[in-house]
């Protein structure tokens, strides 16, 4: 865990060395409240819930994420400092976590920021704060799924243009197929989207998370090999 810390604070201080995080968080806020109030009709919604402000996540997720993912490996293949990095006394998948739990920090800040609207919403009226707290961990699960399938993309790559073009698409994808009625399994994201959490809603994404980090481990264990 200390080498998997020791990681994580590398990333963290580059993520921060430059305007990507700043940026990268100031639009997510933004983009959520535009969401919420204009497209998702907050006010005339007639419910004291965040459900306005959930069932775009999936959405802005697909967008949001890719763009805090892409240098995790585009950018130490594109510097040559991966070699480096895999020479240290660490395991690949020490390496892989530490990125990984970087960008999942950030994006956890980034949810946090959001909070000013869980706390309207009970000022305006008397919700369900369990459901809300359930959409948050949703949000919080989504999330994991996206950085891990962005991390593993970005390690297939040099470049974070592509890599964020990529993992867009596969964001994207993911949600598009939650719309068809025939894909079950996938209308996870559509619960997500509505904060309900259900067993097999965890399991698909813990699976889903998983898979993506083993084959990130696989890519690097190539390159290494290169």
């Amino acid at each position: 865990m200390r080498k998997i810390w020791i990681i994580c604070r590398r990333e963290l201080g580059g993520y921060f060395a430059t305007p990507i995080a700043y940026v990268c968080m100031a639009v997510f806020v933004i983009a959520s409240g535009v969401t919420t109030f204009q497209f998702g009709n907050f006010f005339g919604y007639g419910q004291a819930t965040l459900a306005p402000f959930f069932n775009y996540q999936p959405w802005l997720y697909a967008v949001f994420l890719p763009a805090l993912a892409m240098r995790l490996w585009a950018e130490e293949r594109r510097t040559g400092s991966i070699e480096l990095l895999l020479t240290l006394p660490i395991t690949p998948m020490q390496a892989i976590l530490g990125k990984y739990i970087a960008a999942f920090m950030l994006a956890i800040f980034s949810l946090i920021l959001t909070s000013p609207l869980w706390v309207m919403v009970n000022l305006l009226g008397a919700p369900d704060n369990g459901v809300i707290l359930a959409g948050y961990f949703a949000s919080i699960l989504l999330s994991a799924a996206y950085l891990a399938i962005g991390a593993c993309i970005s390690a297939c790559t040099k470049n974070q243009v592509i890599c964020f073009v990529l993992t867009v698409l596969c964001c994207f994808a993911l949600n598009l197929l939650s719309l068809t009625p025939r894909l079950d399994f996938l209308s996870n994201l559509e619960t997500v989207s509505r904060g309900l959490i259900e067993l097999r809603t965890v399991v698909y994404f813990f699976s889903l998370i998983a898979f993506a980090l083993f084959a990130n481990t696989v890519i690097l264990e190539l390159k290494r090999a290169d």
